[in-house]
């Protein structure tokens, strides 16, 4: 009996340690649990932030390609109507600039449905899931210098998905030609042939794969005397990107598009942004590098108002 009584204090001494190494554990797996990233975080931090980040967007510019049917666009330097000197920097200390954008069927863009038919949304309608979709890229380059004004057709699309696998339902979907990289000429969009997309591979994408919307990167769906494809399109409630480029800079699968446009109450169509985010190992594009984006870097030259440029140049 008196032996196990002096193994008491032994065993007191184990069971304190053990319930004090217990409260250590707990105290740490708390500490842990409230540095975990919440929600969505993780995503950022662990894809999105090593991901490259590739523009799809035309700048806007006043001798850029338009419309037969469109005014230029002009661009000027903001009067101060106390001083009438222009908003400058050298006059007034700060630049503001007016531009004169005669229609939101211009660049880099989105057509709402309510571009062709006022029962469907208008730009400022469109839901705020439209932000962020998986992007397909097909392209149609080599048809294209067998044929020129080639239109994407459904053999395309299901000989892309062979090699690529099923594209994946309320993706975005864009049809790569090149032909934006001649986007410097003014008089490109008033050409009669140009790259486009047939009504059957947009109804089989649609109706098929159920994808969000599609983009081509002419200002045009097709080169039908009657516009078919986006008659139908934008009919049916469906929208359409136009005038996007930099796709040969993009993988066929396994990017992201980020999607932004401004909100024109009642707008028929609206100027985008789209930006590709592709893998961290893509050879292409830019990584986010915090101690670059703020504040951001001073520039090598300052910007200034060119007179024959028509806008504020470097």
């Amino acid at each position: 009996m008196n032996k196990y009584i002096c193994l008491l204090p032994l065993l007191r001494t184990i069971y304190l340690v053990g319930l004090l190494l217990l409260m250590i554990g707990l105290l740490s797996g708390c500490h842990s649990s409230t540095t975990q990233q919440p929600g969505l975080w993780p995503l950022y931090s662990q894809g999105l932030r090593q991901a490259k980040y590739v523009d799809l967007t035309h700048t806007i510019t006043p001798n850029m390609p338009r419309g037969k049917a469109f005014e230029p666009v002009r661009f000027a330097r903001t009067p101060n109507p106390f001083t009438q000197q222009p908003f400058d920097y050298p006059t007034e200390g700060v630049g503001i600039t007016s531009y004169t954008l005669t229609t939101d069927q211009l660049g880099t863009q989105l057509d709402p449905p309510a571009h062709w038919t006022p029962d469907y949304p208008a730009i400022d309608e469109l839901p705020p899931t439209f932000t962020l979709r998986p992007l397909v890229v097909i392209s149609i380059v080599e048809q294209l210098q067998r044929q020129p004004g080639y239109h994407l057709q459904v053999t395309d699309i299901q000989a892309w998905e062979k090699q690529h696998g099923f594209i994946p339902e309320g993706s975005v979907v864009f049809v790569r030609s090149d032909w934006s990289k001649r986007w410097a000429d003014p008089r490109l969009a008033q050409g009669p042939v140009f790259a486009g997309v047939s009504l059957k591979a947009l109804q089989w994408l649609h109706g098929q794969r159920r994808i969000l919307f599609h983009g081509h990167e002419p200002l045009e769906t097709d080169t039908t005397t009657e516009r078919v494809g986006e008659t139908w399109l934008l009919r049916q409630g469906y929208t359409q990107a136009e005038g996007v480029c930099n796709l040969d800079q993009v993988p066929p699968t396994g990017a992201l598009v980020a999607i932004g446009y401004p909100k024109f109450g009642g707008g028929t169509g609206g100027y985008a942004r789209f930006v590709a985010i592709c893998p961290a190992d893509w050879p292409y594009g830019t990584s986010i590098d915090v101690t670059k984006e703020s504040p951001l870097p001073r520039q090598a030259k300052p910007l200034h108002w060119d007179q024959a440029a028509g806008m504020r140049v470097r």
